[in-house]
């Protein structure tokens, strides 16, 4: 069979016949071999009857979810080509043919985009056609660089074997972006063609819920990419951290009438720690996720692991808590000079922050060493 179209459906009564009918008449008249497909996720109005009725198949998703019903669905489809879309009748059914034709001529994952086609009034709500797709779309594209601009499109044709060769797991709304992502991370071709996006037929509220699947959304895009999550906000808290300790180790710093003391200097040596810690989760996430299969093979990843040793970070590390270790005694010193009595805090506290600095960073070093030889532990390298 050359094409599935696939249809979600969880109470979609009111316009699953007229969507049917669409997507009949469509293979109908472009002499394609194919079938409808309703993927239902616990219809209580009738709709399983109603889609076997009208000549479509029927097969029942026990997990909730958007995303789960799709995942059901994918697997049960039969075609080569699957071209899915939600049975609200907001996307038209009869009007495929561009992502036939993409698909044909070799695109793995074919999306609609409704900037470009037309999106008419009343069909998306102001929070959504403003603020919320251009939003999570521009990060997802900030996040995995491609020519989507338009990652929440529901009408969108791929091929098979090819998304299914992804793992997709997303239970929810949120499918719809990791489609998308993992498709951009493993190599497909994915290209976009305008589609027209038009009011849904039904009188009653739609299953998308706008912040909390926005928050799903933006969520699975942040877990899928440690280096905006992680590895960026780090290296900027350690340059920060490590800069401000430089220039206030030595003395306080005057900017007109803004003075940085010591105050400053313990933030400065919080924010290196916190980099230093927000730097290795970046690690520890990369490594994770390409051994679970959820991020392709990184050769930079690669390189590092092979370099970052558990006894190089246990070297490394503990080194530089021996300095800091060294600074401490040297404070220790300076306080018996004085009988162990008061000291003054703004020369006291420039040697004893640096040096609390320098013990933590080693030891987060050296422990984060042995945790990614942990991690690495299960891992079997390839012959």
């Amino acid at each position: 069979m050359e094409l599935t179209i696939l249809m979600p459906c969880l109470n979609e009564a009111q316009t699953l016949a007229v969507c049917i009918a669409k997507a009949q008449r469509f293979l109908q008249r472009a002499g394609i071999d194919g079938e409808v497909l309703i993927a239902d996720n616990g219809s209580d109005d009738g709709s399983q009857a109603l889609a076997r009725s009208h000549g479509a198949r029927v097969v029942d998703i026990a997990t909730r979810g958007y995303g789960a019903a799709l995942i059901g669905g994918i697997a049960a489809a039969r075609g080569r080509f699957v071209i899915m879309g939600d049975a609200d009748d907001s996307y038209d059914f009869s009007r495929l043919d561009e992502f036939v034709e993409k698909l044909g001529s070799g695109a793995h994952l074919v999306m609609g985009n409704r900037f470009r086609g037309g999106i008419a009034d009343g069909a998306m709500p102001p929070l959504h056609r403003y603020l919320g797709n251009p939003v999570l779309s521009g990060i997802g594209h900030l996040f995995f660089p491609s020519a989507i601009r338009d990652f929440h499109c529901g009408l969108r044709g791929f091929e098979r074997d090819a998304i299914m060769s992804l793992g997709l797991r997303a239970p929810g709304m949120e499918f719809a972006s990791e489609m998308v992502v993992q498709a951009t991370v493993h190599g497909l071709k994915v290209v976009e063609v305008p589609t027209t996006l038009s009011p849904d037929g039904r009188n009653r509220p739609p299953h998308l819920r706008s912040w909390r699947d926005g928050w799903r959304h933006l969520r699975l895009l942040l877990l899928l990419s440690p280096r905006w999550l992680f590895l960026y906000p780090g290296l900027m808290l350690v340059l920060s951290g490590v800069i401000g300790l430089i220039c206030l180790v030595p003395q306080q710093r005057h900017f007109g009438n803004v003075v940085l003391g010591i105050h400053t200097l313990l933030f400065a040596g919080v924010s290196t720690v916190l980099g230093v810690q927000a730097a290795s989760f970046a690690v520890f996430a990369k490594v994770f996720a390409i051994q679970s299969g959820l991020l392709p093979g990184d050769p930079r990843i690669a390189w590092l692991t092979r370099q970052a040793t558990l006894e190089r970070a246990l070297i490394g590390g503990l080194i530089l808590a021996a300095a800091g270790l060294c600074g401490a005694v040297h404070a220790f010193i300076q306080w018996g000079t004085t009988g162990f009595g008061p000291l003054g805090p703004d020369t006291t506290m420039r040697v004893v922050i640096p040096s609390a600095t320098a013990i933590l960073v080693g030891m987060q070093i050296a422990l984060s060493g042995f945790f990614l030889a942990v991690l690495q532990l299960g891992h079997r390298p390839s012959t």
